[in-house]
């Protein structure tokens, strides 16, 4: 079931922004997952010599903390003041 926002959803609500990050990161990690496991399952059952398929997977994974690291240490969720004109 997916979450329930209780006001318009809108980029300038910090709160809004915080949770549409970690939904973000979360399909970030189903599609890494879901990829890598494939290639690997394909990789024992055919047994094939894909010497680049343990790089695609560290790759990823360093993909994958850079992007918790972002939203859990340095993205800025606090109120954006209005742009002056």
């Amino acid at each position: 079931m997916p979450p329930r926002w209780p006001r318009k959803p809108d980029r300038k609500d910090p709160d809004y922004r915080k949770i549409d990050d970690r939904m973000n990161f979360a399909v970030h990690v189903a599609i890494a997952a879901t990829i890598n496991s494939g290639l690997w399952f394909f990789h024992i059952l055919k047994d094939t010599t894909w010497e680049w398929l343990p790089w695609v997977t560290l790759s990823w994974t360093g993909i994958v903390l850079v992007h918790l690291i972002y939203i859990s240490a340095i993205a800025n969720y606090t109120e954006t003041p209005p742009k002056s004109t």
